[in-house]
């Protein structure tokens, strides 16, 4: 009945170790922001290589949203940043966006181009990887007002805003 015991107990202490959520750093968030980068940097190349590349642009789009869900998860489970942090990955957000923007816009222009593919749907499926993917940005983007310090939120907002400007072209472009 003893090691009954202190196996239950045991048990128990694992499973509650599982539970606790785990803090993240913002050396994680950093990271995220590279990967963020680099699916950014891959779907703005993939759409240049368009028509060539059209099933790699949804693949693409497909990786970004996860990095960007992964990044979410740990923005909300890093906590309030404090500014000097904040501003590190504000600039980080910075770097991204003409790229983000570039990449939609061009997208945007390619529309015409992905209706008249031999592959049926491939417009539908775009349009549902945009709207998948201005959510995932949208979420992300809203982690990262919550966590950062009063003064910058508004920085924060007008990077989101910005990119959610670009989203809504391509997304009306593709509907």
């Amino acid at each position: 009945m003893v090691q009954f015991t202190r196996s239950f107990f045991s048990l128990c202490l694992i499973a509650a170790s599982f539970a606790v959520p785990t803090k993240r750093t913002v050396a994680q968030i950093e990271a995220d922001l590279t990967s963020i980068s680099t699916q950014v940097t891959a779907l703005d190349n993939d759409i240049k290589g368009f028509p060539d590349s059209a099933l790699t642009t949804l693949a693409a789009m497909g990786l970004l949203g996860t990095s960007l869900n992964i990044g979410t998860s740990n923005m909300k489970a890093t906590g309030p940043l404090n500014e000097a942090d904040a501003t590190t990955i504000l600039n980080s957000m910075q770097a991204i966006e003409p790229v983000i923007i570039d990449a939609l816009t061009k997208l945007t222009a390619e529309e015409p181009a992905f209706a008249g593919l031999p592959l049926g749907g491939l417009s539908a499926l775009v349009l549902q990887d945009l709207q998948t993917l201005k959510d995932d940005t949208d979420a992300f983007a809203a982690a990262l007002e919550a966590a950062a310090p009063a003064n910058l939120k508004a920085e924060a907002t007008s990077i989101q805003s910005a990119i959610d400007a670009a989203f809504a072209t391509a997304i009306a472009a593709f509907s």
